[in-house]
C-alpha cells in the first residue's frame, strides 16, 4: 500500500528536507506541502491524505488548530505532530486533539519513515514515556473540566495563548503587556481552575473549547 502523504511546515527548508528525504521510499507518495495552516486544511479537504506530517508553530491556524478542525473531518486519516519544540503542552493538547503521535525534528529519518507507515496503518505513536510526561494534565478530572471558571476577559485571552504552548515572555509580546503582568494572570488563572500547572491549564483549556 502506498501511503499518501501531506505535509504542513511553515518553513520552506523543512518541506524541501522532508521531499528530499522520502525521495526514494517507494510506499510514501507525498502528495502536496502546506505552508501555513489555512493551506494544510484546503490540501486535505482537497486530496485526503493518508497521513498528515504537521508543524506546530505556523502563522494563522497554527498546527494544534488545524488538527482540531481535520480530526472530525479526516476520520479514515492520521495526523502526526512535528515540531522543534518537546513542549509537554504542546504534546498534551496534540493527545487531548487526537494527533495520532508527535515527532521532535530531529528524529532520524528511519523513526519518520516508521511513524509514517505506523500512522498508516492506524497505530497510535504515543510513548509510554511520552504519555508519563503529561498524564497528570490528561487524568485532570472531569468535574473541574465541567465547571466555567470566573476568568476574566484578559485572562481568557493569556489563556488562549498559554494553551497555544507559548511562554510568559512571548505571551507578554502577544498581548503587548509586561512579562510579570502575564506571570500574575497565569498565577490567578491556575487559581481560579484548581490546576497545578500551565499543561493541565493548557488540556482544560482545549476541553472547553477555549483554544
Amino acid at each position: 500500500m502506498t501511503v499518501r502523504l501531506l505535509i504542513a511546515d511553515d518553513h520552506e527548508v523543512i518541506r524541501a528536507g522532508l521531499r528530499s528525504l522520502l525521495a526514494d521510499i517507494r510506499d510514501v507518495e507525498i502528495i502536496g506541502d502546506a505552508a501555513d495552516g489555512e493551506e494544510a486544511i484546503r490540501l486535505a479537504r482537497r486530496y485526503r491524505p493518508d497521513v498528515i506530517l504537521l508543524d506546530v508553530r505556523m502563522p494563522g491556524v497554527d498546527g494544534l488548530g488545524v488538527l482540531s478542525q481535520l480530526r472530525a473531518e479526516l476520520p479514515g486519516g492520521s495526523i502526526v505532530m512535528f515540531s522543534s519544540y518537546d513542549n509537554p503542552t504542546y504534546i498534551a493538547r496534540a493527545v487531548a486533539l487526537g494527533a495520532a503521535g508527535y515527532l521532535v525534528k530531529n528524529a532520524s529519518r528511519d523513526e519518520i519513515v516508521a511513524a509514517i507507515r505506523r500512522a498508516a496503518a492506524g497505530d497510535m505513536l504515543w510513548s509510554r514515556e511520552g504519555l508519563r510526561r503529561v498524564a497528570g494534565a490528561l487524568s485532570t478530572p472531569r468535574a473541574a473540566i465541567d465547571f466555567d471558571a470566573p476568568l476574566t476577559r484578559r485572562e481568557s485571552e493569556v489563556l488562549r495563548q498559554l494553551a497555544l504552548g507559548l511562554s510568559n515572555k512571548e505571551i507578554a509580546q502577544a498581548l503587548d503587556i509586561s512579562y510579570e503582568t502575564v506571570k500574575e494572570h497565569v498565577q490567578h488563572i491556575l487559581r481560579k481552575l484548581g490546576v497545578a500547572d500551565r499543561t493541565q491549564a493548557a488540556v482544560w483549556a482545549v476541553r472547553k473549547g477555549i483554544a
